[in-house]
């Protein structure tokens, strides 16, 4: 009776004396609305800060290459006896057809296998090795050597291979002169001699350009790291090709990648040297200039479009090879 009498008389905990929870603990809906409110103004300013990028990615990209798949599937015929006004007719895959079947049009994919062999390469390893000097403990002066070797891309291309053209035209040019002078003969415009003019334009024209994104990519390299490779008896190749070449992995995919874009785009410094007299460079020597003939020069854009499609398929089939190398060396290494 003593125990029951005690638990009676025992007092119960008023909600006064309750401890109150944490107040970020608080369920219901009065914590989540918050929270809800300030997702959607994130996502809200989100959309708004990105609609500009995608209503000129939509205007400029994916509008013009609808409308080339489309004008791809319809050539223009004349009605009656040609007294008529022309008129698109659905011909399906006629353009891709009679494309692939024109001699020129296959051996400008042979022109442009030529010079990829000989211009990636060269812009790949000189821009990467010139990256490397300007990062190396030996080098000077690389505020000057680095506003050298980028003023080249400031000029516009077609400035650039007008230059160019001046300068192996013979007669005008006074390095063809001190060639000639020295012995040695060369003809710029000759057959064997375009397909090295050409590389030598374009690498004059992006050759800084892709040294400075190698060096930019070099200088975000911990030094602590180069730092520890000195201390433990590693020279400058060592730390080169050893450990500075496997950290700027990332750096050398993109610009290989955009570097074999590029090359399959050559269009300016044919069509200068076409224009500046060289009879081996015609107006359909690579698939961009075939298209631009069919287009501008005979009026049919239906295998103008045709033509740059396949291209296109061309470009993006080789960036997948690309990109597939480049992620399987990396994955090995």
């Amino acid at each position: 009776m003593r125990a029951a009498d005690t638990s009676a008389e025992a007092p119960t905990p008023t909600p006064a004396s309750t401890p109150a929870p944490p107040l970020g603990t608080l369920p219901g809906p009065g914590r989540r609305r918050p929270a809800r409110g300030a997702r959607g103004r994130t996502s809200a300013a989100a959309g708004v800060l990105l609609a500009p990028f995608f209503v000129l990615f939509t205007a400029v990209t994916v509008v013009p290459i609808g409308y080339a798949l489309w004008l791809s599937l319809f050539t223009e015929k004349q009605s009656g006896l040609g007294f008529g006004g022309a008129r698109s007719v659905f011909s399906g895959l006629d353009n891709y057809t009679a494309a692939l079947g024109d001699q020129a049009f296959r051996e400008g994919f042979w022109v442009l296998a030529g010079y990829c062999v000989v211009y990636i390469p060269l812009m790949v390893g000189g821009a990467l090795a010139l990256a490397l000097l300007l990062d190396s403990t030996l080098a000077r002066a690389r505020r000057f050597f680095q506003l050298a070797l980028f003023l080249p891309h400031a000029v516009p291309g077609i400035i650039a291979a007008l230059v160019w053209v001046y300068l192996y035209t013979p007669g005008l040019s006074p390095v063809v002169k001190a060639m000639n002078s020295g012995g040695i003969g060369f003809d710029f415009f000759s057959s064997g001699g375009t397909l090295p003019s050409v590389v030598n334009i374009a690498l004059w024209e992006w050759l800084g350009y892709n040294m400075v994104i190698f060096y930019a990519a070099l200088q975000a390299i911990d030094r602590s790291v180069l730092e520890a490779a000195t201390m433990d008896g590693a020279g400058e190749w060592r730390l080169a090709f050893g450990i500075k070449l496997p950290l700027i992995r990332a750096s050398l995919t993109m610009v290989a990648l955009f570097t074999v874009i590029g090359s399959l785009q050559l269009f300016t410094e044919p069509l200068i040297l076409n224009q500046g007299g060289s009879s081996t460079v015609t107006s359909t020597w690579t698939p961009n200039m075939y298209a631009y003939t069919a287009a501008f020069s005979r009026g049919d854009y239906g295998l103008a479009a045709a033509s740059a499609v396949l291209l296109a398929l061309a470009a993006a089939l080789l960036s997948f090879v690309v990109t597939r190398l480049t992620h399987r060396k990396g994955a090995t290494a």
